[in-house]
């Protein structure tokens, strides 16, 4: 998709993460464990959570970039081994330091407990590359940067291709350019348990709106003006003037015109102009300044 990254790769760099054995594991464990914490992973092939587990360890591991090392083992092959430090079922997760075991945990876990788990071991890890690089994104698209941005997001994506922030920035730039169909096969990536995500509503949020805006005829602006201001309660050409004045990127006067209709009569078509607004509250992002002033007018209106 972009230049400059490679779609799920999640390298780590030599001797972080290796598969060990037996005959290995007084250096790979316990010398090693002398240096910086290793976990070891105690796994096997047919075991349905380890395969859940070992891929969040790694990546965890990853980013911790060199605080902590990640050792495996196939507890299959491995029969004495796992005897020898009484393995009693699998996934089993094991910590050392200084030679000895000092933490461990059983069965798998999400994520954001896995990372608990590593700081108890090394500290904060501070952020994980992938949101850095999101950061960076951000900075640029709001700077309308788009090159810098995309290159960003991209790499993002490419370390955690799963990352709701990297997809959603990489919507968000190439709705920016205009590139509607690009933005439209992201969003076919994005996982369906992070449909929800706010970055992920946000982002299509802002992609539909490019999408019915390339669908109106901005020319009828005038014409609608002219309707509205002969008859008020013509909330149809009211509502019609809204769409148009967003889709020309007049977008103060779009909130303006939206907001008046809420004012006037706020339960017209089943709150079409309140519900037009807060579509476009999402598709902006919260901390847009005509966001963040719609709302204090829609609040007004509401709660007066």
């Amino acid at each position: 998709m972009t230049e400059g990254y490679t779609p799920n790769s999640h390298q780590a760099p030599p001797d972080l993460i290796k598969d060990a054995s037996i005959e290995t594991f007084a250096e790979d464990v316990i010398a090693a464990s002398g240096e910086v914490p290793v976990i070891v992973d105690f796994w096997a092939p047919w075991c349905g959570p380890c395969k859940q587990l070992t891929p969040a360890l790694e990546k965890v591991v990853t980013e911790a970039r060199g605080a902590v090392k990640l050792v495996k083992i196939n507890v299959d092959e491995n029969q004495a081994l796992a005897a020898q430090l009484r393995i009693q079922s699998i996934p089993t997760i094991y910590a050392f330091k200084g030679g000895q075991p000092v933490d461990g945990f059983a069965g798998a876990l999400p994520e954001s407990q896995i990372k608990a788990f590593v700081e108890k071991l090394t500290g904060p890890m501070g952020p994980a590359p992938a949101d850095e690089l999101v950061a960076v994104g951000e900075t640029a698209l709001e700077a309308g940067d788009f090159g810098s941005a995309e290159q960003a997001f991209g790499a993002a994506h490419g370390r955690d291709p799963d990352h709701a922030g990297a997809l959603a920035g990489l919507v968000k730039t190439y709705t920016a350019m205009g590139e509607l169909d690009r933005a439209s096969q992201v969003l076919q990536m994005v996982p369906a348990d992070t449909l929800n995500d706010p970055l992920i509503t946000g982002a299509r949020a802002a992609l539909e709106l490019e999408q019915t805006a390339a669908e109106v005829d901005t020319s009828e602006i005038d014409a609608l003006k002219a309707k509205a201001e002969a008859n008020p309660k013509d909330m149809e050409s009211r509502l019609a003037l809204a769409e148009a004045l967003m889709a020309a990127h007049k977008r103060e006067e779009a909130f303006e015109t939206a907001l008046d209709m809420v004012a006037d009569d706020r339960k017209w078509n089943d709150e079409a102009a309140r519900k037009l607004v807060l579509n476009w509250f999402e598709a902006l992002g919260p901390t847009h300044e005509l966001t963040l002033a719609g709302r204090r007018r829609l609040s007004s209106i509401l709660f007066s």
